[in-house]
């Protein structure tokens, strides 16, 4: 998991709370479709798993996840698009 202290703005808010996988993954790339590049998606997920799948996601499509931290049973996300 990334972890920077600096709080990164956003340009959208995703609420993938109590979505299993994929489809946090799935909403985001979705969400990821109406913004423009370099803009940032914040997206808030519960299921575990998303550590790794934002991780690998993220990778794979070019876009950067800047920043990726756990606040109790609750993960968020910021993604750049590329």
């Amino acid at each position: 998991m990334v972890t920077v202290m600096a709080e990164v703005k956003e340009d959208k808010l995703l609420d993938a709370r109590n979505l299993a996988c994929p489809m946090p993954v799935i909403k985001t790339k979705k969400a990821m479709k109406e913004l423009e590049s370099g803009q940032v998606l914040h997206v808030i997920a519960t299921d575990p798993g998303s550590v790794n799948d934002f991780e690998s996601w993220a990778r794979s499509t070019g876009n950067e996840l800047l920043l990726s931290k756990q606040e109790g049973k609750e993960y968020h996300f910021w993604i750049k698009k590329k």
